[in-house]
């Protein structure tokens, strides 16, 4: 129930306004009486108000969420204006630091998992009700932006305090997530956290022995940054199915659409599904001038071949949702006069069909055999890392995310995310909606990805009203 300090503010806005009245009819009337829990509409001699008079109560201080956004991005082992935030680094766990106090100050109780997945939870006044929860990651690749993923999080504890400081109290309890590792960039597992939330009893088994690039084991790294005891089990970390009645991710959209078509927000309907192969060829090597051309068996255009045939079969497919991208190509011994002896392919392809991504890694597979075939070198690997389903927001999630846009009289549409999030695993554990923004010319993991701050404070308010309405149900 709303709060009776802010009951009489209201009160007061009434009796000061000689033009403000709320028609029964008024749909942010009724958002209002659903927060409140208290009728607007009593018999009035004054004209009708405007349609949004009444949210000007969702109050966001963009100013102090910049300020955070460049703060946060201090902690960076490359210098301004990339962001470059590994798992488990030293500036890793400075920034989680800085998280955990700003929700203390948001006035959330705080916790961890063992694998690093920070909680901050705000009570409802029933709750022992599945919480609402959102949220994000903070980890950046090597030279990318700081918006990405970080308006999720510092979103989501501003979208609280918006909440808490218009005396909005939420029935069901309200949580924001930190997602540990959503990059793949240390161990070559994307959205790591979320996963592991989500239940995968591979990944949790597979992590006692996975080692980073420099032979570092993934619980020497997280013991380093103060997590994976020795008590702990990793599965300690899984989340049953229904611990959360609704999860909701506020996110830069990282493409140009909305930006281009000049709305304000998207609704997301559905994630792509992605999937990571790593490949490796192993040749003869050699002197790079004493071996002529055709005694050659280099692994090094089998592997520059093999991107090529990515690009093929990609665009093969028939679908423009299709894509794939030869992110790695690393040949050994690396040097101008040595013919590669070995080459390591990483390859991210994805759809939002799963059985057409699925054909696309068949055929990458084949290429890959018979590129190794006819150049005479060895292929050594070809492993999936993943290959995930896609998923589905929620109807009544996206039914919050609309009616909240509608009345806030912003622009918005339905539309796809070709980018995974940890919203792709949270849908496995509760009913899963995504909000997008614009961000400049689409740019995202390159130092010039920006949003600014009134986009930011358009979600950040659509993503409040989004969380009080699924707290209310």
């Amino acid at each position: 129930m709303m709060s009776l300090r802010f009951v009489l503010l209201l009160l007061f806005q009434f009796s000061v306004s000689g033009t403000l009245a709320i028609n029964n009819e008024d749909p942010t009337a009724k958002t209002m009486e659903d927060f409140s829990g208290y009728p607007f509409h009593e018999p009035t001699d004054h004209p009708s108000a405007p349609p949004n008079s009444l949210l000007s109560f969702l109050r966001v201080d963009t100013t102090t969420l910049q300020n955070q956004i460049d703060e946060l991005s201090t902690f960076s082992d490359t210098p301004a204006p990339s962001v470059t935030r590994i798992l488990y680094t030293e500036k890793d766990v400075l920034a989680r630091r800085y998280i955990k106090n700003l929700m203390g100050l948001s006035g959330l109780s705080v916790r961890e998992d063992a694998v690093g997945n920070i909680f901050g939870r705000w009570d409802g006044y029933e709750p022992d009700l599945a919480p609402v929860a959102t949220g994000s990651h903070i980890d950046a690749i090597p030279y990318s932006g700081k918006y990405d993923g970080v308006v999720g999080v510092l979103g989501a504890i501003e979208a609280i305090n918006v909440l808490k400081r218009s005396g909005f109290k939420p029935k069901r309890s309200l949580e924001v997530v930190l997602f540990t590792s959503e990059e793949p960039t240390r161990f070559g597992i994307g959205c790591l956290g979320s996963r592991l939330l989500a239940g995968s009893e591979a990944l949790a088994e597979a992590l006692k022995t996975t080692v980073d690039g420099q032979n570092i084991s993934f619980l020497e790294a997280a013991r380093s940054a103060g997590y994976a005891k020795e008590q702990d089990d990793i599965s300690s970390v899984f989340l049953k199915e229904g611990s959360y009645s609704a999860f909701v991710e506020l996110h830069i959209e990282q493409g140009p659409i909305l930006e281009a078509e000049g709305l304000s927000i998207g609704i997301v309907t559905a994630i792509a599904a992605p999937a990571s192969l790593k490949v490796d060829f192993e040749g003869n090597g050699g002197h790079a001038g004493a071996v002529l051309m055709p005694n050659r068996n280099d692994a090094g255009l089998a592997a520059a071949e093999l991107a090529l045939a990515v690009e093929k079969h990609v665009l093969g497919s028939g679908s423009i949702d299709t894509v794939g991208t030869v992110g790695i190509l690393e040949l050994h011994p690396g040097a101008i006069n040595s013919i590669p002896s070995k080459s390591h392919v990483e390859i991210d392809t994805r759809d939002i069909d799963e059985k057409r991504r699925n054909d696309v890694i068949e055929k990458i597979h084949q290429s890959a055999t018979t590129i190794a075939s006819k150049r005479g070198v060895r292929l050594s690997e070809f492993k999936i890392v993943n290959q995930d389903p896609p998923a589905l927001s929620d109807k009544s999630v996206i039914e919050a995310m609309e009616a909240a846009s509608k009345e806030l009289n912003l622009t918005h549409k339905l539309m796809i995310s070709r980018a995974y999030h940890d919203s792709l695993f949270m849908a496995r554990v509760s009913p899963m909606g995504m909000l997008f923004i614009p961000c400049y010319k689409g740019y995202s993991h390159k130092p010039e990805e920006y949003a600014s701050s009134h986009d930011m404070g358009n979600g950040v308010k659509v993503l409040a009203m989004t969380l009080a309405k699924l707290s209310l149900n």
